[in-house]
């Protein structure tokens, strides 16, 4: 089977609105893939009709090569599906939560108790085995929540934004050990907002917004399509981001102001910021960094992922692809448009 999972127009609308509009995506066997894209863009939807929660409107979905909409109590067989909300049950203690639900899919109680024992070593629980959902931190109730999930040794995991909410440390945590399935061969589909997360560990992903997919790939070769290799970040103050603009012309491949922060997209941010080291005016910050996602999706959309409705304006060349090979790719009669 070359796809584990395959969607063909698929459509999803409640109450006649469209949350998700006419995509197309697939999903390799032992792959990590990954739907990125802010709150609203219908992630967790496309998620939903994967695992068979409800039915698409239209369009055709397969997973494991059968239809989920002729084939929903086999396929959930084997997902294991780890939802946005822990929806762990409280009057149950760590070891039970995960034995009744391995009741779910058949499992005996002696292979549930093998398999619940290997999955809370795995995911740190040892020893809390009795303790009460209620007085988990949120990183231990997201790692039982992943281990419940992993209870029927499932084809496919599905991470619905898995580290929302956690601090840093309980996120690395659940990487670490989500690292270790992937290199055991579990295919994962992710969706998650965080951008770091998406490029480190999603072997291929599509970016959505509006319930529509943007773009698909692998994370480095579509930050170097969209928008090259480096960024400048320009503090404007009560600088004109025309002039400044001026100054650079030809050195960059693209800009973004969002506020009064200007982004400088370009294979040789270095010279760019030499070049600005002679600029008359006062800037409150410069920061050179490497392209990220996120530079990608601001491209794309015209808006970051948290939707706070600052104006973008920007201008990138018509059919920019990849990290420009020679300067003179933006010209001097710069256009700007203004992105909703």
């Amino acid at each position: 089977m070359e796809y584990i999972i395959e969607a063909a127009g698929l459509v999803k609308k409640y109450n006649g609105k469209t949350a998700v509009d006419a995509i197309n995506f697939t999903v390799r066997q032992q792959e990590c893939f990954g739907l990125l894209g802010p709150n609203g863009a219908g992630k967790t939807s496309t998620v939903k009709m994967i695992h068979c929660f409800f039915l698409p409107t239209a369009g055709r979905l397969s997973v494991l090569g059968m239809d989920v909409r002729t084939h929903s109590r086999a396929i959930k067989r084997q997902l294991g599906v780890v939802p946005q909300e822990n929806n762990l049950d409280p009057d149950l203690g760590v070891l039970e939560n995960l034995l009744v639900y391995a009741g779910f899919f058949g499992i005996t109680r002696s292979s549930a108790l093998n398999r619940a024992g290997e999955l809370l070593e795995f995911f740190d629980l040892s020893g809390y085995e009795r303790e009460r959902v209620e007085t988990l931190s949120g990183g231990m109730k997201r790692r039982l929540t992943i281990a419940r999930a992993l209870i029927n040794s499932p084809n496919i995991l599905i991470l619905d934004e898995p580290t929302t909410g956690l601090d840093p440390q309980a996120r690395h945590l659940v990487w670490q050990r989500l690292r270790h399935l992937k290199e055991q061969g579990v295919t994962i589909l992710l969706t998650t907002h965080y951008m770091d997360e998406a490029a480190q560990w999603c072997d291929r992903l599509v970016i959505m917004d509006e319930g529509r997919i943007l773009e698909e790939g692998k994370p480095q070769e579509l930050v170097l399509k969209h928008v090259g290799k480096e960024v400048l970040e320009i503090g404007l103050g009560n600088e004109p981001a025309g002039v400044v603009l001026d100054h650079v012309s030809g050195m960059i491949c693209g800009h973004l102001i969002i506020g009064d922060t200007l982004y400088l997209y370009s294979a040789g941010g270095q010279a760019v910021l030499q070049a600005l080291q002679h600029f008359p005016g006062r800037f409150t910050h410069r920061l050179l960094r490497y392209a990220t996602l996120e530079d990608v999706f601001l491209k794309l959309t015209g808006r970051g992922l948290t939707a706070d409705g600052k104006t973008v304006a920007g201008y990138f060349p018509p059919g920019l692809e990849g990290a420009p090979a020679s300067p003179g790719c933006l010209s001097k009669d710069l256009e700007s448009k203004h992105v909703p």
